[in-house]
């Protein structure tokens, strides 16, 4: 019987989730899917503080929320169905206004298959407010910092030409307890809207920006322009309150 661990290295900064890629995380290509990617990445950043005793309820009862702004991602080999798999996580030194945080999936081979950096917003729950990360004192200041394989986690450039590829309601099942759209959703929201041909690609890097949270009742038009020169897809998803992400995927 397999066993998985969620724990700190004696460093007390670096978190490891060993799990494995089941049926149900897995796409058509057997390998697991861009919005499962996202869940796994962004629950294990969760686990992280909460192992350092921040919960979500411990760092809502100090007036704090924090939020995925932006990821990128290298996916030097996306982990297969059933492959058992360590993610590796640890927060960076901060900017101004965002919380970074950097990834590593490796099997048990120790094969590197994903590389990822991240950015967060540490808002006020109530009123919506960023507060700057100076302020953020349930912890010490962070100081790490590491070169990472990745594109940088940064603004999306959007060409002309964009074309209409999806529509879709924000239903009941995308919402979490946020209030909001889940951000792993947007990785189905992405994938959905490309052509069958793309979907079958195997993407070198993914890089997504979430601009504007989509909300219950909304409807979702997801534009795309291929740019088979530079090998890059950008993705956009608007809903009637504006952009709601950003993405890019390179072939």
């Amino acid at each position: 019987m397999d066993t998985f661990r969620l724990f700190h290295e004696e460093d007390g900064l670096t978190f490891r989730h060993e799990t494995r890629v089941y049926f149900s995380q897995s796409s058509s290509n057997k390998v697991i899917s861009m919005s499962e990617l996202l869940r796994l990445t962004s629950d294990t950043a969760v686990e992280d503080y909460r192992a350092q005793g921040m919960s979500r309820d411990m760092l809502l009862e100090h007036g704090y929320a924090i939020l995925v702004s932006r990821c990128s991602f290298r996916l030097h080999r996306l982990p297969r169905e059933n492959e058992r798999v360590t993610v590796t996580t640890w927060e960076e030194k901060s900017e101004a206004l965002q919380l970074c945080r950097a990834y590593d999936i490796t099997n048990d081979s120790g094969e590197l298959l994903v590389t990822g950096s991240s950015t967060w917003l540490l808002v006020d729950p109530v009123g919506r407010r960023i507060i700057p990360t100076k302020n953020f004192t349930l912890r010490k200041p962070v100081t790490k910092q590491t070169e990472r394989d990745c594109l940088k986690p940064g603004k999306i450039f959007i060409p002309e030409g964009m074309e209409l590829a999806d529509e879709r309601m924000i239903r009941y099942s995308d919402i979490d307890g946020n209030g909001h759209t889940n951000n792993s959703r947007y990785g189905a929201f992405i994938m959905d809207a490309l052509p069958e041909a793309d979907r079958k690609r195997q993407f070198k890097d993914f890089r997504l920006n979430y601009s504007k949270e989509a909300m219950l009742g909304q409807k979702l038009q997801v534009f795309l322009h291929n740019n088979a020169e530079a090998q890059l897809i950008t993705v956009v998803g608007k809903t009637e309150s504006g952009t709601s992400f950003e993405a890019e995927l390179y072939y």
